[in-house]
């Protein structure tokens, strides 16, 4: 309650702050001279595609999966009810595709779009200016400055590095109000990629780095983790990081070793929460992003986690071909619960490239009720009444925010045994007991069984307990008797058995960045909490 209590108190102030240099009265002061000379660039190592570049010539422009058709006016004068969309397109992230332009006139396109912004968008706007935003834009035009300056007019160059010194001197000034530590995060690297890019006397530089060096120790957990638990969130960081520790490496080796350990660190807790699919496990609104891109990321450092164990509240189990990652369901501290999930105990499962077992995801940009998505019934994990084991506030000064009930849940890894333990006490006060999860990998990773332990506080309890299994997109849901067969898109069959509760089978959604979702199949095991001890089931691969 007291982190609670100060975290509220911190972010009233900074916000009250911030209204006051954003006031128009003040913001002229942001405005100076073009007066950032660069003398070099940052690195760039996300993928590019020539095609999008012909196709954003003709208009259409395919940002964060979503294609919109301009028709030949520019973007930015668009009204878009895509977030998403939005946010890729103001932050520059596609100048990586001109890269490798061909032709002065592939260039000159890029360049005016940026003029256009600038023209449209130069001065502060609270939707196109967020700190998180003017941030990574900052670190995109660093990158590609070639890009907008080869073969522009004086005037242009100009215009373009009055902006750039705009954008600068309001992230110096904007980033100490910063409220959200990944914003505080992202403006610090910005500046110290504006250090490294020009002429900046040394203790600056060493000053910038120190500060990016303490940041990211204070977000970071003992094993690499972001303290939002997001890999979404571990993945952006990770972009902007690795850019300016290869420029660190290229001008200033004798301060790159500490932050190579950073980035290591947190490429290894990456993989921890990552899947045989090559996709991150979809928690704490992590849903499908580019492959290209994670790949990319993920090339960029030989880190790996390649054994059963724990990672920020998370268990991985690997056997065989076999990878379950589990969330314990621990929640942030307020200041990274934002876009928390309530999923303890929830899994996801793969076998290969197979996906077996997984969550819904986060919701699609602009659904009507986000929060669905957040809760535990959107997750393979136990649910009373419906109920989370956390809670997901609706309203008040924490609304949106995922907040804890009861005492912290526990997460224990078994190596010798291939299995993880969790014990979930969210629901101990509502109901009278406590659910412990047990995962274990068996005959080389063709067999997951698990057991759902009611451990009762008292002697009257109550709820309907549902325990759900999401399956991956295009599985053939087959059922017998007394037992489900699965047939995945890649032909595999797994069967699915269980014992101590009622078994049906209902519709369910899988998160997808290029229709919204994915209409799936459900598993869904069903018992009342007074006459549940333990349910216990199975996924079997069929390897004939």
């Amino acid at each position: 309650m007291a982190h609670s209590l100060r975290f509220l108190a911190r972010r009233t102030l900074l916000g009250a702050v911030d209204g006051v240099v954003t006031n128009p009265l003040i913001r002229w002061t942001w405005t100076g001279p073009a007066n950032e000379t660069l003398v070099g660039s940052l690195a760039e190592f996300r993928p590019t595609d020539r095609e999008t570049v012909l196709e954003m010539m003709q208009g259409r422009y395919l940002l964060s999966s979503r294609l919109v058709d301009t028709h030949g006016v520019s973007p930015f004068s668009l009204e878009v009810e895509h977030a998403d969309w939005l946010e890729e397109l103001h932050t520059f992230s596609w100048l990586r595709h001109f890269r490798d332009a061909r032709s002065d006139e592939e260039r000159r396109f890029a360049r005016t779009l940026t003029l256009d912004w600038i023209g449209r968008e130069g001065r502060f706007n609270h939707q196109t200016w967020t700190l998180s935003i003017t941030a990574r834009r900052v670190l995109n035009w660093l990158r590609h400055s070639n890009i907008l300056t080869e073969g522009a007019g004086v005037d242009q160059i100009q215009q373009i590095t009055r902006s750039l010194s705009t954008q600068i001197s309001s992230l110096k000034l904007r980033g100490a109000l910063a409220s959200d530590p990944v914003d505080a995060l992202l403006v610090a690297t910005a500046l110290l990629g504006v250090s490294l890019c020009s002429d900046r006397p040394e203790i600056e530089t060493v000053g910038r780095i120190r500060r990016v060096q303490r940041l990211v120790e204070q977000q970071i957990d003992e094993d690499g983790l972001h303290r939002s638990r997001s890999a979404a969130t571990q993945i952006l960081l990770l972009i902007e990081l690795t850019t300016v520790g290869q420029a660190l490496r290229r001008d200033h080796e004798q301060y790159s070793n500490e932050f190579s350990e950073l980035t290591e660190s947190m490429q290894r807790a990456l993989d921890a929460i990552s899947l045989g699919t090559g996709e991150p496990a979809y928690f704490n609104g992590t849903g499908q992003m580019p492959h290209d891109l994670i790949v990319a990321v993920q090339a960029q450092s030989a880190a790996r986690a390649r054994k059963t164990g724990t990672a920020g509240g998370y268990g991985r189990l690997i056997a065989g071909r076999s990878i379950v990652v589990a969330d314990s369901g621990e929640v942030p501290d307020p200041e990274f619960a934002a876009q928390a999930h309530a999923s303890a105990l929830a899994f996801e499962f793969s076998h290969g490239r197979d996906l077996v077992v997984c969550n819904c995801g986060p919701a699609p940009s602009g659904y009507e009720d986000p929060l669905l998505f957040r809760q535990g019934i959107a997750h393979s994990a136990p649910t009373i009444n419906a109920q989370s084991a956390a809670h997901v506030a609706e309203g008040g000064p924490l609304a949106g925010r995922l907040v804890q009930v009861g005492r912290p849940n526990e997460i224990e890894a078994r190596p010798a045994d291939d299995m993880l333990v969790i014990s979930c006490h969210g629901f101990a006060e509502r109901f009278g007991v406590t659910l412990e999860r047990t995962l274990t990998l068996l005959a080389e990773g063709k067999t997951l069984v698990g057991q759902d332990k009611f451990v009762r506080h008292r002697h009257r309890v109550s709820g309907a307990a549902a325990i759900r299994f999401h399956l991956a997109h295009q599985t053939d849901v087959q059922v017998t008797e007394d037992l489900v067969r699965l047939r995945l898109s890649s032909g595999a069959v797994w069967t699915f058995l269980w014992e101590g509760a009622d078994m049906r089978v209902e519709d369910s959604v899988r998160q997808s960045a290029y229709f919204g979702f994915h209409r799936t199949r459900q598993l869904v095991l069903e018992v009342l909490v007074a006459d549940a001890s333990e349910v216990s089931w199975i996924f079997t691969l069929e390897e004939n």
